[in-house]
């Protein structure tokens, strides 16, 4: 599958249905994740609804997460947690993971990752030697 640049992320990936497929399986690797589990409140929903509705719009489709929150503004929704480049790198490995769990083609799983990974090390905002 050749990634056409005419459609969005949100389309490529199978839009809403395809969208939770990620969500879903990528969620469970998050909490099961020995750095970024602790980060994460027990029950995960509310945060797994949240991220289906950032990354419709972030992936190019409706604005689900501004119409119901507002402004993203996730590098400060994310200041109260302490992030390191490895938890970025953590959250892109499961993400990876679960992306190559939903079967996607690997060209649009890269797009996906080479998408989420500018803003996965934006959220940094504390260095190794701090934790």
């Amino acid at each position: 599958m050749t990634m056409n640049r005419n459609i969005s992320l949100y389309e490529a990936i199978g839009e809403a249905e395809g969208l939770r497929s990620i969500v879903e399986s990528f969620y469970p690797k998050v909490q099961a994740h020995p750095l970024l589990g602790p980060l994460f409140p027990e029950d995960i929903n509310p945060v797994m609804d949240k991220q289906f509705l950032f990354l419709s719009q972030f992936f190019g489709g409706p604005s689900l997460y501004s119409d119901q929150y507002g402004h993203p503004m996730m590098r400060a929704r994310h200041l109260p947690f302490p992030i390191t480049p490895r938890h970025a790198a953590a959250w892109l490995g499961c993400m990876r993971r679960a992306l190559e769990e939903t079967g996607l083609a690997p060209e649009l799983q890269a797009a996906i990752i080479e998408r989420l990974s500018g803003p996965a090390y934006h959220f940094v905002n504390t260095s190794e030697e701090e934790t």
